[in-house]
């Protein structure tokens, strides 16, 4: 394991050999990945084949139990001395963690705060910024994803697609490097999905570098600069969205694409 020297020129997101068990349950079988600044990346697959896993070890919300992660020219919840590496205190990867906004599958927003109060709390509170800074980055943010007139409704009062586009602001107020987006549409209502895609197309083309576990192929093949499928802990075939999906060359691939196309 070698240490970079310069952020500028490395790729943002490096997975390097990354393993994970649950038990005597192997989910992640050496994972090798990378992501470019202002790169979209797409990951598909079968549920189980480890997508969700390797996103949440990337932001640390999993311990790896073998290989690195590294985020421009951090490695992901250690320090690395040599070829050794010690793990971060808790502060440690919450500091890092402002780097990287993440975006579930359920919404998690706080049900006793307003939309506006949702996306203020993390910046006030973990980052100190002045309230007037991030009220007016938070302000703007809810007009960018189409909610310019809900800032003081409370989740139960938005529908799911509109809690989501919530917690995708949310997770932007915090300026992140890099976002992470796990199915963030599986749990929405069938005509609720394409208005939280078009805020995630949208934020694409402003050049934020994405990752997302999808099985939405028509968002994949428009947005993503990259396809990556994933089977059973690894990956299997990777490339230019558009070729994987309409000419994929491995035959599990094939597969898949023939059940969800």
């Amino acid at each position: 394991m070698s240490v970079e020297t310069n952020a500028d020129t490395m790729p943002l997101v490096r997975a390097e050999g990354v393993r994970k068990s649950f038990g005597p349950l192997e989910v992640l079988k050496g994972i090798d990945l990378e992501v470019e600044r202002g790169e979209v990346v797409c990951l598909i697959g079968a549920s189980g084949s480890g997508k969700s896993t390797f996103l949440r070890c990337v932001n640390h919300l999993e311990k790896i139990d073998g290989g690195l992660i590294r985020i421009a020219d951090r490695v992901v919840g250690y320090h690395l001395k040599g070829d050794k590496l010690y793990e971060q205190s808790h502060n440690e990867v919450c500091a890092a963690r402002t780097d990287i906004g993440m975006v579930f599958q359920h919404f998690n927003l706080f049900p006793h705060m307003t939309a506006l109060e949702n996306l203020m709390e993390a910046p006030l509170r973990v980052l100190k910024q002045p309230r007037k800074t991030v009220e007016a980055r938070a302000l703007k943010l809810l007009e960018q994803v189409g909610l310019a007139g809900k800032a003081k409704s409370y989740p139960r009062h938005l529908s799911g697609g509109q809690q989501q586009r919530v917690a995708i602001a949310r997770a932007l107020c915090m300026e992140p490097k890099l976002m992470l987006f796990d199915e963030p549409t599986s749990a929405l209502d069938p005509e609720l999905v394409g208005e939280v895609l078009r805020v995630m197309k949208d934020l694409a083309r402003t050049g934020m570098t994405m990752i997302v576990v999808t099985h939405e192929m028509g968002f994949a093949r428009d947005v993503a600069d990259r396809v990556v499928f994933m089977h059973d802990g690894r990956i299997l075939e990777e490339g230019p969205a558009e070729s994987v999906i309409t000419n994929p060359r491995h035959e599990r691939t094939r597969a898949f694409l023939s059940a969800v196309l």
